[in-house]
């Protein structure tokens, strides 16, 4: 029994005095590691884990922002939407051709 409570202290311990985004928040991207230039939007900042950092351990801000892990990756963008769209308005447009005639 006193060695599992000397684990979970060990454990817990780690995981306070860690950066919450480093840890938890999966691979940091070149998006992430990259500061925008001069003209060009600011990367948003992951706010769950700001907020965590600060409550649980703060000196872990610095190892977020140092390593971008604070920050939101790039958010993606579907081409699949864009095809089924195409694809959705071409057969409305041969429906509509049909029924005119």
């Amino acid at each position: 029994m006193k060695k599992i409570t000397q684990v979970a202290a060990v454990v817990l311990l780690t995981v306070s005095m860690s950066s919450c985004a480093t840890v938890f928040g999966g691979k940091v991207t070149q998006y992430q590691k990259t500061r925008p230039a001069d003209g060009q939007p600011q990367r948003e900042i992951r706010v769950g884990a700001l907020v965590a950092d600060v409550l649980l351990f703060w000196p872990g801000l610095a190892i977020d922002f140092a390593t971008g892990a604070i920050y939101k990756p790039q958010a993606k963008t579907s081409t699949a939407t864009n095809t089924n769209s195409n694809a959705n308005t071409g057969s409305n447009s041969t429906t509509n051709a049909k029924a005119s005639n």
